[in-house]
């Protein structure tokens, strides 16, 4: 393959829509903190990989970021491993009662949340309230 058809290749992986967002961030213990303190908008996702209803939520919140770049361009995505951090001070800090919890933060308040939903209507309310 020589270097134009690579350089193609990549640009048109760039464009299609499972590309075109970027990546959530993985939670690392103390990253909502600190990007709350640091004044942004935080969307945390208690997820995990075997989860059915996380996968589907995934799915719709790529639609909606795909949609409207406002809200990569707002909000902080965090996804935290239900897996590692179900017990960790965050979880219990926001009363997360399983995987396939959504919360929208900004400074020391909880905007909303969602369990186990994935209608795109209720996901695209939620990202609303971070804009």
């Amino acid at each position: 393959m020589n270097r134009r058809t690579l350089l193609a290749t990549i640009a048109a992986f760039a464009l299609t829509p499972a590309f075109a967002h970027a990546e959530m961030l993985r939670y690392t213990p103390g990253l909502v903190d600190e990007r709350l303190a640091a004044g942004e908008t935080v969307f945390v996702d208690f997820y995990a990989d075997w989860c059915s209803t996380c996968r589907a939520q995934t799915r719709v919140l790529n639609q909606l970021k795909a949609e409207n770049p406002a809200f990569e361009e707002n909000i902080t995505f965090i996804q935290v491993d239900w897996d590692q951090y179900s017990d960790e001070a965050l979880a219990r800090r926001l009363e997360i009662p399983r995987r396939s919890t959504l919360v929208m933060l900004r400074g020391d308040m909880q905007l909303g949340r969602i369990v186990a939903g994935t209608r795109a209507a209720d996901i695209k309310a939620l990202l609303d309230t971070g804009l």
